[in-house]
């Protein structure tokens, strides 16, 4: 009997064609069934044209296609209202279970996960290259194109080349500043931005095991920023207990087996890291916060679909309380859903970001991708919890973002320079 990887596993229980004892080895081509198709505001218009240009009528389960609009929301002018436009019509034609706009929506992969849409075990794909987001409770997700995306739309299949894994395994213990935002800069530091391409990261050990859902989700988030197809975790009884949270019922713990096959096995001992920092302009170039003490910033971020949760609000919020944002610095705060945004409100934290002065928007995408909500000028610099760094990722051309987590993000909005939260 073949042992499998998380990923083969998911794969070989999805394929239309039973994939057999030894049927879903890497390299080999499965034709499976999705559980889950998404696209946003920018990527489903394209989406539903081509599936129009494909002849088809409806698509495979209304309650299996996910429409989320939140790059460009509220909509900052005429053509971003035109894409949502097209949007909320395919929805309403094809009387979709699950559209969300305004007051509903939030950051797609933070929303998902929080709403129980997605869970342990199921096979996604979406027209956004964070859907990796998933791995975090065990799901096979990954970011396709939107033609792609279409056909699943239609169909209810897509075919995958199964991946090999790179099993990446955490000893030690994580000191009080350092997290999962962390754990997974150190490893794009390690294998690089292409370094796992077309692979599947799998990530364990016993710091793994303690780690909040939250915290592995930021992980699984940023997995496509080394290039892997997906980030996955074992589904375990934390895993469970956040799905029952959101309202899921039957799921069941999925671990690989024993004795399964990986192209590569780093292990890392992070008992005394220091939190991390990837400097522009590509998330690989990974330093430890105290190398960076002298760098000034005009703009924190704090939030998107890596680092908005409620546990990343709480963590900004601990730093916040009693001090004040750096005058001359803009510190943007987005929590990345409806759900987190009322926490943090009944919570108490909007009073200590505003006495800091913070400036708190919708949940939205913001300026992560350089699209609303805190673009940079020319010469400006900013530290931000979103998920690339890449030349105008957030703006200007000739600006600069930084990568970290929101206790750094934090702790550098109140001092103005990027700053360990331990010398505070």
């Amino acid at each position: 009997m073949s042992a499998f990887t998380l990923a083969q596993k998911i794969l070989a229980a999805h394929a239309v064609t039973p994939a057999g004892e030894d049927g879903a080895e890497p390299g080999r081509i499965l034709n499976c069934r999705l559980d889950l198709v998404l696209a946003n505001d920018i990527t489903a218009p394209p989406a539903v044209n081509a599936f129009a240009g494909m002849g088809a009528e409806r698509v495979f389960d209304k309650r299996r296609v996910v429409l989320v609009m939140d790059h460009f929301v509220p909509q900052k002018d005429t053509a971003s209202a035109e894409q949502i436009l097209i949007s909320r019509r395919f929805a309403a034609a094809q009387d979709l279970d699950y559209y969300f706009e305004g007051g509903d929506a939030g950051v797609e992969h933070a929303l998902l996960p929080e709403l129980g849409l997605v869970g342990p075990g199921d096979l996604v794909i979406g027209a956004d290259s964070h859907t990796c987001t998933y791995g975090g409770l065990g799901a096979f997700a990954t970011g396709m194109g939107s033609t792609d995306v279409a056909a699943g739309m239609a169909l209810g299949e897509s075919w995958f080349k199964v991946p090999e894994s790179i099993r990446v395994t955490f000893d030690g213990r994580l000191g009080p500043n350092v997290g999962g935002k962390d754990l997974i800069l150190w490893t794009i530091g390690e294998l690089g931005v292409d370094g796992a391409r077309y692979k599947a990261l799998e990530f364990d050990g016993p710091v793994v095991d303690a780690l909040p859902v939250e915290g592995r989700l930021t992980m699984a988030n940023m997995a496509v920023e080394a290039g892997a197809k997906a980030g996955l975790f074992a589904a375990d009884p934390r895993t469970l207990e956040y799905c029952r949270k959101a309202g899921r019922a039957g799921d069941r713990e999925i671990r690989p087996d024993p004795g399964a096959r990986y192209e590569r096995h780093i292990r890392k001992d992070v008992t005394g890291m220091e939190p991390l920092v990837a400097c522009p302009h590509l998330p690989e170039n990974v330093k430890p916060v105290s190398a960076l003490k002298d760098v000034t910033l005009n703009q924190v971020v704090i939030g998107s679909c890596t680092n908005g949760r409620l546990s990343d609000m709480l963590d900004a919020a601990e730093i916040f309380a009693g001090r004040k944002v750096k005058k001359g610095l803009r510190c943007i705060i987005l929590p990345a859903t409806p759900g987190v945004w009322k926490s943090v409100l009944e919570a108490g934290l909007m009073t200590t970001f505003i006495d800091a002065g913070c400036i708190i928007g919708p949940p939205s995408c913001g300026p992560c991708l350089g699209g609303h909500l805190g673009i940079l000028a020319g010469g400006e610099r900013a530290l931000a919890t979103t998920n690339r760094n890449f030349r105008g990722r957030m703006g200007s051309l000739q600006s600069e973002v930084y990568l970290a987590g929101p206790r750094v993000a934090a702790a550098s909005a109140v001092t103005g320079v990027i700053t360990d939260p331990a010398a505070l």
